[in-house]
């Protein structure tokens, strides 16, 4: 089957936007080729700093027929829904059928549609999938064109089984040629097929494949660093991002000056990333960032590199005389002194500023140092300085580097090292892969920081709604949880309802990866008492493992049963059973043995709980299996006599309060 070839050739694309402009090109050409009643084999999009390409295999050289029978107005409908049908389809009156219904004859069109060729197909398809990729920024560039793209387009190669498929967009005719790369190669390129345009892009210095460049580029780094003993200092998003900056990517070092190697390292770090897109390279011996950077060229230079590297070593400087110059002044002034000035930095306009919002955290670090057996006063000062470093000349510069620069000043003040780590630490983990303090300061710092912001905003009415949450809570409650958890830090969270509902949620994102189970933890949550999550969650182990024994089936089974009887009988007498059961009243052997193991089961459990025994407690309820199959077995529950009736679903009703001392079984699933 035929194939098609699409280039879409312009000025440099910005390399965040590459990734997405291929997707979105593959996915609206899927759609509007499906929406045509097209079948392929295989499409892929690609993306490089001057081109957008896509491939598809295996398309057939003409539409399917089409015969589809449409249903039109009654032949008594007004004029104008007939002039409609007939607008729609094309048809004239004498070329429609009368088809008798139950409610009356209706107008059918048969419509037939011969397929079209697809060059003419694609040819209408292409323009409009091109006037709809959505560019997060787009820009026109010739005087009264209405027509919008990322840069300027230069050309459009578009090729189908080997034929031109012509078509303009934007000024733009579509034709069979591309060029190669900026610098490394001359001319038109001739390209029908992919194969043989993949051969001649590669021959005239273009990578089309980002993955390919990518690793090019860490293999490059790797090897260059390599030669000078070092090693890269990984970095993903980097690499991702330079791989859209070079279509023929060649790996060169540079050298940092040593006056600048007394900066801290991430000042450095951030500063080469940010501005320069460099690769930072360390030690293996010691650990440390070395004075050395990678750089990626979009370049063969004839002299090995030498006046890159000397042009790029020369911005760099500039770029680290303005951080080593922040960080100096920095350092001019202390922690403590900087916290006055944050009374002019807007937290939020409902919830105040940040030096009012250190004041909630300082309060709220002490308490909860308190709890976990942290040095309160350490807290409390890490709480109150943690914040300072928004203030700061290298912050300003570097919003990323908050929290790290705190440390730096904190120690640079001589603070307490556990309160100079804990000022770093309280913002993590600031993703799934990021680290948890480990320190009981930093820990106080941390929860009372994400506490104080949850809080706040279910306070001032800023909760989540949907996919949105422009104030990260979702990730400050898997933030508090992961740190209690990991830590095994026993601390009861003691929040609003709609609050502690917001934790569960997350809870159950978090634990999902453990294989536990969503609505245990619904079961645990809803019995109303439970907010210290080491506990709920040990709690909710020791009940998943139980369910998946034998007894622990069955005795979900009695209970669903129970439950099932009690509502229907509940309902039917207008009122709710409960556990009082009169033991006069039990005359059958099954009704009498499971109401002794129900009143001892009852009194064990509530102890093994009291100890956080979960597992004795789970072993109390096995022990019901038996004595409630067999009630079932041999107990009419709905006796004739008015009283045994009642007294039997009181004895149910126990059951169910005695297991709902664990949690709420009605919300187990199974």
């Amino acid at each position: 089957m035929p194939d098609l070839l699409l280039e879409l050739f312009s000025e440099e694309i910005p390399a965040r936007m590459q990734a997405g402009a291929a997707r979105d090109l593959e996915r609206l050409m899927v759609g509007a080729l499906t929406d045509r009643g097209y079948l392929f084999e295989g499409i892929k999009a690609f993306a490089s700093p001057r081109r957008l390409t896509l491939a598809i295999a295996g398309l057939p050289a003409k539409q399917n027929d089409v015969r589809e029978e449409l249903k039109g107005p009654k032949t008594d409908a007004p004029q104008a829904a007939l002039d409609g049908f007939l607008k729609k389809t094309g048809l004239t009156r004498d070329q429609l059928k009368i088809e008798k219904t139950p409610k009356g004859d209706v107008y059918m069109a048969v419509v037939e549609r011969k397929g079209r060729e697809t060059p003419h197909v694609l040819a209408e398809i292409i323009p409009e999938v091109m006037a709809k990729l959505p560019w997060p920024k787009s820009m026109r560039w010739k005087p009264g064109l209405a027509v919008r793209w990322v840069r300027p387009l230069h050309s459009i190669l578009a090729t189908f089984d080997g034929e031109l498929v012509p078509f303009s967009f934007a000024g733009v005719s579509s034709g069979l040629h591309t060029r190669g790369h900026r610098f490394l190669s001359e001319g038109k390129i001739e390209a029908k097929r992919f194969d043989d345009y993949a051969q001649k892009l590669k021959a005239a210095h273009v990578v089309l494949e980002a993955e390919e460049r990518a690793a090019i580029i860490f293999d490059g780094v790797k090897q260059a660093a390599f030669v000078h003993g070092l090693e890269m200092i990984p970095d993903e998003g980097l690499l991702a991002e330079v791989s859209g900056l070079a279509e023929w990517p060649v790996v060169y070092i540079g050298t940092i000056q040593n006056e600048f190697m007394d900066v801290p390292a991430e000042i450095l770090q951030t500063s080469m990333r940010t501005h320069q897109k460099y690769f930072s390279l360390r030690d293996p011996k010691t650990g440390k960032m070395a004075n050395r950077f990678a750089l990626v060229a979009n370049m063969i230079a004839k002299d090995g590199g030498k006046e890159i590297v000397a042009g790029n070593e020369r911005v760099l400087r500039a770029r680290l005389s303005d951080a080593k110059f922040f960080w100096d002044e920095d350092r001019k002034h202390s922690l403590e002194s900087r916290v006055e000035k944050l009374k002019g930095i807007v937290f939020h306009a409902k919830l105040g500023t940040q030096f009012e919002r250190v004041q909630r955290i300082e309060k709220l670090a002490g308490e909860i140092a308190g709890k976990i057996g942290a040095d309160v006063e350490k807290a409390k000062r890490a709480a109150r300085l943690a914040k300072a470093d928004l203030t700061t000349g290298v912050v300003g510069e570097f919003p990323e580097l908050q929290g790290v620069m705190g440390r730096y000043y904190a120690l640079h003040d001589k603070e307490d090292a556990s309160v100079a780590d804990a000022v770093r630490d309280h913002y993590k983990p600031v993703g799934p892969s990021d680290a948890v303090p480990a320190n009981k300061v930093s820990i106080a710092a941390a929860l009372a920081d994400k506490l104080d912001a949850l809080t706040s905003f279910f306070a001032a009415g800023e909760k989540p709604t949907g996919s949105g949450d422009p104030f990260a809570l979702r990730r400050a409650a898997l933030g508090v949880i992961r740190i209690l958890l990991e830590n095994k830090v026993r601390y009861a969270l003691k929040l609003e309802s709609d609050l502690l509902t917001f934790f569960a949620d997350r809870l159950k994102v978090a634990l999902k990866e453990k294989g536990i189970r969503h609505d245990l933890i619904d079961a645990v949550f809803s019995l109303g008492n439970e907010d210290d999550l080491v506990r709920l969650v040990a709690r909710v182990e020791a009940l998943q493992a139980f369910l998946k024994s034998e007894d622990g089936t069955n005795l979900l089974a009695g209970y669903k049963r129970a439950v099932n009887i009690l509502k229907l009988e509940e309902k039917k007498d207008g009122k709710t059973f409960i556990s009082e059961v009169s033991e006069k009243l039990l005359s059958e052997a099954a009704e009498k043995s499971l109401f002794a193991a129900l009143s001892k089961a009852r009194a064990a459990i509530t102890v093994a709980l009291g100890k956080e025994d979960f597992a004795a407690a789970m072993q109390q309820m096995a022990s019901l299996r038996v004595p409630v199959d067999s009630f079932f077995e041999g107990v009419k529950v709905n006796a004739d006599d008015k009283q045994v009736r009642e007294n039997r679903l009181s004895l149910l009703a126990s059951l169910r309060a005695t297991l709902h001392q664990v949690a709420d079984f009605s919300k187990i699933e199974g």
